[in-house]
């Protein structure tokens, strides 16, 4: 058993560690890394992997999804950093995942301020162990983060380590007027980027995106549902289009085009065949390129190639601002509204 001396000699070397930031180590919270590393442009996350499958267990290939990830060490001190914690202040982390991000908040707020909820009740527990061996004691919980934690509401800060498709409501709710939000918001055509978002006392938030092309994993609640069958597109109306399918290359256009269609998902045919499908409201559009031209047709009760032109044109003749000049409106009972400011 750990000498008192001992875990606070541990809890004191690792705090100051901690407060060189840079130079923070990752054991023994994050052992190494697994084989494949998942990037992502800005390379801002790696695998954990599929779901009971801990880095250290791997051999070999891997077949399964992965459910759950290790976030690079960069990205959290960004991530902490952009927070704009102060003494005092109450945080819900959602995602503990190895609890590295964890145990910094602790070190800077103290044990008893820190409230952090991982889905995986294996994930949770293997943080909880590294972050004891530490000196550690947050309050953990293994459970649904997009619901939060009320428990110990109200937060003036929440931070998520996964992607969120829609910020949740019980975010709003168990964060106090005036705190803040700081989530990725992740479309289902690939393209995603951290928000911070101010809390206000009509229960509403807002704010802008940060930039960096940040991207983590759904949280498995905001995963797109499965395609099923998909649709006869021998039927709908063609015509010429006014922007091509090849737009979507574009990180900050894609982001754009799932402001027109965020249930929209997209799925490539080679290079001349793109087909976009959204799945609840039975709407899809099929570009094709013949030479230099684009042809769509669309099927269903709306028209979503149409939508997204509309915003794509609209954003080019704004001069293509950066998503750094998006600002995200969310209420509790409306879907969250993104728009973009062209003033420097």
């Amino acid at each position: 058993m750990d000498h008192p001396g001992d875990v606070e000699n541990r809890r004191r070397s690792a705090g100051e560690q901690v407060h060189g930031a840079r130079h923070t180590p990752t054991q023994p919270l994050v052992i190494h890394y697994a084989q494949s590393i998942w990037q992502s442009n800005a390379a801002a996350r790696l695998l954990q992997i599929a779901g009971t499958i801990a880095p250290g267990d791997i051999r070999g290939r891997i077949f399964r999804e992965p459910t759950s990830s290790s976030t690079v060490p960069g990205l959290v001190l960004r991530m902490l950093e952009d927070l704009e914690v102060e003494d005092g202040m109450r945080v819900l982390e959602v995602g503990t995942g190895t609890g590295y991000s964890t145990a910094l908040l602790c070190h800077r707020l103290g044990d008893d301020l820190v409230t952090s909820v991982e889905v995986d009740p294996d994930v949770a527990a293997r943080a909880a162990t590294s972050l004891a061996q530490l000196g550690y004691v947050p309050h953990l919980v293994a459970g649904d983060g997009l619901a939060g934690h009320p428990d110990n509401a109200p937060y003036d800060r929440i931070i998520a380590t996964c992607g969120v498709h829609t910020i949740p409501a019980a975010w709003l709710a168990q964060t106090r007027p005036g705190g803040q939000i700081l989530a990725t918001l992740s479309g289902w055509m690939g393209s995603s980027e951290l928000a911070r978002l101010t809390v206000h006392e009509d229960g509403t938030a807002s704010g802008r995106l940060l930039g960096g092309q940040v991207s983590f994993m759904l949280a498995r609640p905001h995963l797109p549902p499965a395609l099923g069958m998909l649709p006869d597109t021998r039927d709908g109306y063609e015509r010429g289009a006014v922007v091509g399918a090849d737009i979507l290359d574009d990180w900050t256009a894609r982001f754009i085009a799932q402001i027109a269609a965020p249930r929209g998902q997209r799925l490539q045919f080679g290079d001349e065949d793109h087909l976009l499908v959204d799945v609840k409201v039975g709407t899809w559009a099929l570009l094709r390129r013949t030479g230099d031209k684009w042809r769509v047709r669309q099927g269903g009760p709306a028209r979503l190639w149409d939508d997204i032109e509309e915003h794509i044109v609209q954003w080019r003749h704004d001069c293509t601002p950066g998503l750094e000049k998006l600002r995200v409106t969310v209420t509790p009972d409306r879907p969250q509204h993104m728009t973009w400011s062209t003033r420097s």
